[in-house]
């Protein structure tokens, strides 16, 4: 079976990475996990400088999924490359940055000395950063203002440029062929959709924040459909993530259109959880004779 895929360029050894912000740079998951088997690892966002992050308590359990409210916290560029990318480099595998930022020139900044630091494969560019020039809007929240950022991103570097998305708009697609049109080799979708939980006992919101990004098997719907909707908008590949805990979500994903998908909530309830999508896509294209995992893209 081929499961090799092909991202702006980029040859993955497999559909399978890691989302953003749920195993760090790796580091953490190390004693338990083989990246070099996955076809990618995605970090934790990466800002131009320091950022402290949200007030605790950041994560609060809910039906079928969690909140967090992390607050992108992170060291910054210029601490990431000197800790985290010389480990990343040892992988084997495809090395994505996720990076963010409260402006465009924030996010240029960050582009510029990633590129220029070597060993990082392609940037995850997180639009769903909050715009501090448009009142704390979400980037991802207007087509324009997406448009704007990796416009200036993809200026910045040469490496290939996934757009992460934001569920939390009304139209997806529109977002979509705003990244696709200001160059975006890629998508990647969903982030977190905002959610609130109120301890009943205080009274209070469980989250320091008072809201989150709401993860897990409880948003895999709203994914699925977001991934259809994307492809059925643009040409450019999609990362698909949202709730996927095996591989039969995996599946459902790329046959919604996804070229990859990304495993998220489930590495904080099983660290095996990427291998085990993993060997579950196998398993699924073993069962069906499906010698290409490419001819099952769009397959729905």
């Amino acid at each position: 079976m081929n499961l090799t895929i092909n991202i702006g360029g980029v040859v993955w050894k497999n559909p399978v990475t890691t989302a953003s912000g749920t195993v760090n740079s790796g580091k953490e998951y190390g004693e338990y996990l083989n990246f070099g088997r996955l076809g990618a690892i995605t970090t934790k966002g990466v800002a131009p400088t320091e950022w402290p992050g949200n007030p605790t308590p950041r994560v609060a359990e809910t039906y079928g999924g969690m909140l967090n409210a992390i607050g992108l916290q992170n060291p910054g560029v210029d601490e990431f490359i000197k800790n985290d990318l010389p480990f990343l480099r040892t992988l084997g595998t495809v090395v994505i940055v996720n990076i963010c930022g409260r402006t465009a020139e924030d996010f240029v900044e960050v582009a510029q000395k990633l590129t220029a630091a070597g060993g990082v494969d392609m940037l995850e560019v997180n639009v769903s950063c909050p715009n501090v020039k448009d009142n704390g809007a979400a980037f991802a929240q207007c087509p324009k203002s997406t448009e704007d950022i990796v416009g200036k991103v993809k200026q910045a570097t040469n490496l290939p440029i996934i757009t992460k998305l934001s569920p939390n708009v009304t139209n997806i697609a529109e977002i979509a062929k705003a990244a696709e049109a200001a160059g975006s080799h890629a998508l990647s979708l969903i982030n977190t959709l905002l959610g609130m939980k109120i301890d009943i006992h205080t009274r209070k919101p469980l989250l320091g924040n008072t809201m989150g990004g709401l993860s897990g098997p409880a948003i895999k719907p709203v994914a699925v459909r977001c991934v259809y909707q994307a492809h059925k908008a643009v040409k450019i590949p999609i990362i698909g993530m949202g709730g996927i805990m095996n591989g039969d979500d995996a599946i459902e994903f790329i046959l919604a259109g996804a070229t990859a998908i990304a495993v998220g909530t489930a590495n904080f309830t099983n660290p095996h959880a990427t291998i085990n999508v993993l060997d579950g896509i196998t398993a699924y294209m073993e069962k069906y004779g499906v010698t290409d995992i490419n001819h099952l893209i769009g397959g729905v």
